[in-house]
């Protein structure tokens, strides 16, 4: 209960705000900051490519997860706080860059310190209590734009609210994880070992999950208020999305009871894709909730499912595996707000982008397909 309650809280922390909170700030940046999408879509870039140096800085250096979780914590708080201080595009893009780092250190510690400890226990099922913390954490935020945006506080008092209260959830864990009380987990980590070519195969799929989720995950607050005028109602969009991930990792972990995760990981896969199809193909108030609801919905299942077959193939320490499978998908989140930042001349560039996605989810999950029905060996031509 312990580890559980913990991880929730540090994913909250870490991914909800560290990692999301620019998504339903954007709109009011491009409020009051006369902010551009394109100029966003680096933000968004920044951070992404920061959260992918950090899972490979994981790779490399192996940290003990709970170090990697407090420190990372502290990080989060102080480089959110430091974007309501600043009015500098470039300062802003530091911290961006500076906070995806610091978040996949506390979700690869999280993962690779949690989810051991509640197998060991019999508790696989409370995983998704662990990872329901990203979608309460980015249904926190939304609902702190969602206010700001009706209040007309502005983006600079939305940043440094979260920030303080990203520096007040890692005071509140500093003590609980000051010392790591599972010594048998961190030992597991000390002999490390290549992955498996199938686990490699897997990673790049997991990164075109990457890819596909993103860009509705870094755009659809932004794209509602081009078409709706209300802030009450584009800026519900968010906090949608982040209780159906919430609730979403609930269903997965029973779900992930009578199928394998590569399984969940492929169905979860096709509702992702509708939901990145949506609003490409029509902009409008359904169509926005039905990207919510399907994206939000599945980006947490998948995460989950991804995290678990990569623990699952084994052949290397929990921190490496989690650390390759980040960083894939790190890889692949990069590639989605660049090139919608790339094709920003164009005034289809999100539904563009949005079918380069599709189409990526759409052979990524005919790969896995390939490798579930020859036991994790691809098709020889």
């Amino acid at each position: 209960m312990a580890a559980a309650a913990i991880g929730l809280v540090a994913l909250a922390s870490a991914m909800g705000i560290g990692r999301f909170a620019l998504t339903p700030i954007l709109p009011l940046m491009q409020q009051d900051a006369a902010l551009t999408l394109t100029v966003g879509g680096w933000l968004a870039t920044g951070n992404y490519l920061g959260y992918l140096l950090g899972a490979l800085a994981c790779i490399a250096m192996q940290p003990r997860p709970l170090p990697a979780m407090r420190w990372g914590l502290v990080a989060v708080g102080l480089l959110t706080l430091s974007m309501g201080l600043s009015s500098s595009p470039p300062l802003w893009l530091a911290s961006r860059f500076l906070a995806g780092v610091a978040s996949a250190f506390v979700l690869v510690g999280t993962s690779a310190w949690a989810m051991p400890i509640l197998a060991r226990h019999g508790r696989e099922e409370w995983s998704g209590h662990v990872f329901s913390g990203v979608g309460i954490g980015i249904a926190f935020a939304g609902l702190f734009g969602l206010v700001g945006g009706i209040d007309d506080w502005g983006s600079r008092v939305i940043w440094t609210v979260l920030g303080l209260i990203a520096v007040a959830l890692a005071a509140l864990l500093w003590r609980p994880l000051a010392a790591d009380p599972v010594p048998v987990v961190r030992a597991a980590a000390q002999t490390p070992r290549a992955l498996p070519r199938r686990a490699m195969i897997s990673a790049v799929c997991y990164a075109a999950f990457g890819f596909g989720y993103i860009i509705p995950a870094t755009f659809l607050p932004a794209l509602a208020r081009g078409y709706i005028d209300s802030p009450a109602m584009f800026g519900l969009v968010w906090p949608v999305f982040g209780v159906a991930a919430a609730l979403s990792t609930f269903a997965g972990a029973r779900l992930g009871r009578a199928l394998s995760p590569r399984q969940l990981w492929m169905r979860a896969k096709w509702v992702l894709a509708l939901g990145v199809l949506a609003p490409a193909l029509w902009i409008n108030v359904p169509t926005l909730l039905i990207s919510a609801v399907c994206v939000g919905g599945t980006f947490m299942i998948i995460t989950m499912a991804g995290i678990k077959e990569a623990l699952r193939l084994g052949g290397a320490p929990a921190s490496l595996a989690v650390g390759v499978m980040t960083a894939a998908f790190g890889a692949g989140q990069i590639a989605g707000p660049l090139a919608v930042s790339m094709l920003g001349r164009s005034d289809r560039a999100f539904a563009l982008a949005s079918l380069i996605a599709v189409a990526g989810l759409i052979v990524s999950n005919c790969v896995l397909l390939l490798l579930d029905e020859t036991g994790g060996e691809p098709v020889k031509a």
